[in-house]
């Protein structure tokens, strides 16, 4: 029996991208191995969104050639490097046998033959023309046995912020017909998922068919469907009619990831983000009066060139004014074919030290600000959708509530259920507490034991 190993690394939609290609894989007969030394076979889905994740690829494969040697196992490279890169990685690494991109997932077969058979190394990235894209079908019963699951509904992006590497390596945006996503979500209900997040580069500029607003609600109304999410989105497609379905549907759970990237609008304007900090607050206010639980989370790039200790001070004094519940805030990375690399010496390249503190000084900020913000729960109860083990103690369950935090929690609810929990303690990134009285049953019994994608590393 032939088995292969996933190392993933970036966004959900990579970790989703993996998915697919187990399923791809499932069909050629390869069984999915927990280590890479027992593989035949190794795949790196990678993301190039930072260039320290491109260190962490090329560091990898640095690891996986003993496994070639030994083994004689094939090495292969997919997702946003893959595209980026192209043959520069096999000219690189030698050992690797075959790259491919995004759109090249169903061509894994292909692939696989040409190098098993044809002893040729590969490269496919070549681009689906967005009239032919076929978005993959996701089987169901790979997904049997988890109570959330991620549904891609639109691909690439039509944005081209300064700083984005992602119109190069997943390119335009082309949206999944709604009629596809709505089988795909009730398909994936039947065999007991209860949560879909649904998936995209700029998600709220869904157009297959429908707006994206009434997409969310034509989804939390598939029978068996108890939340749906989404990710990820920008400021500017935050409609009206999107915070509509925000006040009239609670099964839109209460939060929303809306990356505003830094407080200033000079910065802004040269991030190539057409909105301006007062814009985007006066939006996120509409937001929070139409569902004021909603938990607010954020992007944030710290040193992007040019920016001043006064545009700093701007994306601090925005921190404290909004109360983000999280940020996922990094230093600025030069991406190739973006228009700020081409441009970093004209605007000023900040320097790596004064990025590095700057990094620090809001890090510790929102870590302060998340710890007010979950503390607030203590002596109150949550409904918490449970989704199993803990995974930092398994004799505890865990699971998330419609705000997106982990709660770790003592009692014997099974995967799937939802129940009130108690909270009785708080940290920075999760909430603690005893289980209550369960509020729904699950649809279908669940067994704990993982699953055959979540035997592939995720970086």
């Amino acid at each position: 029996m032939k088995r292969y190993f996933i190392h993933t690394f970036g966004c959900q939609m990579n970790v989703n991208d993996t998915n697919r290609m187990s399923e791809v894989l499932a069909g050629l007969q390869y069984q999915p191995t927990p280590v890479a030394e027992d593989a035949d076979l190794i795949i790196l889905n990678t993301c190039s969104i930072r260039e320290k994740a491109e260190d962490k690829i090329y560091s990898a494969l640095g690891r996986y050639r003993q496994v070639k040697t030994q083994r004689g196992a094939l090495i292969g490279v997919g997702g946003c490097v893959a595209q980026q890169e192209k043959d520069k990685i096999l000219k690189k690494v030698p050992y690797v046998d075959f790259v491919f991109g995004p759109d090249n997932i169903s061509k894994l077969p292909e692939i696989l033959d040409k190098v098993l058979i044809g002893r040729a190394r590969v490269v496919e990235t070549a681009w689906v023309d967005s009239e032919e894209y076929v978005f993959p079908r996701a089987d169901p019963e790979s997904s049997r046995g988890r109570v959330t699951e991620f549904v891609t509904v639109m691909k690439g992006c039509d944005n081209v912020c300064a700083f984005c590497v992602v119109p190069h390596t997943r390119g335009r945006e082309v949206s999944r017909a709604f009629p596809e996503v709505l089988l795909e979500v009730a398909a994936l209900a039947r065999v007991g998922v209860r949560e879909v997040t649904l998936i995209g580069q700029n998600v709220n500029s869904y157009r297959g068919g429908l707006g994206f607003d009434q997409l969310l609600l034509r989804v939390a109304e598939v029978p068996g469907v108890e939340r749906v999410r989404f990710t990820t989105s920008h400021p500017h497609d935050l409609s009206d009619a999107l915070i509509e379905a925000f006040r009239v549907q609670p099964k839109i759970a209460s939060h929303f990831q809306l990356p505003v990237q830094s407080g200033s609008d000079a910065v802004l304007k040269r991030m190539r983000r057409d909105y301006t900090v007062q814009e985007y607050l006066e939006r996120l206010a509409k937001l929070r009066a139409a569902r004021p639980d909603i938990a607010i989370t954020t992007d944030i790039i710290v040193g992007f060139p040019g920016e001043t200790e006064e545009d700093f001070e701007r994306t601090m004094q925005l921190t404290e004014a909004v109360r983000y519940d999280n940020q996922y805030s990094f230093v600025y990375s030069s991406r190739p074919k973006t228009s700020s690399a081409l441009r970093e010496q004209e605007w000023g390249e900040i320097p790596h030290e004064v990025k590095v503190e700057r990094l620090d000084r809001l890090q510790k900020l929102q870590k302060k600000i998340a710890a007010e913000i979950n503390a607030l729960h203590r002596g109150h109860p949550v409904e918490v959708l449970v989704e199993g083990r803990s995974k930092t103690d398994p004799a505890k369950r865990f699971g998330r509530n419609p705000q997106n935090k982990v709660v770790n929690f003592d009692g014997d609810a099974p995967i799937g259920a939802v129940v009130e929990v108690q909270i009785d303690r708080t940290s920075v990134g999760a909430l603690y507490g005893v289980q209550g009285r369960t509020l729904l049953a699950p649809t279908i019994e669940i067994s704990e034991a993982p699953l055959a994608p979540e035997l592939c590393a995720v970086a």
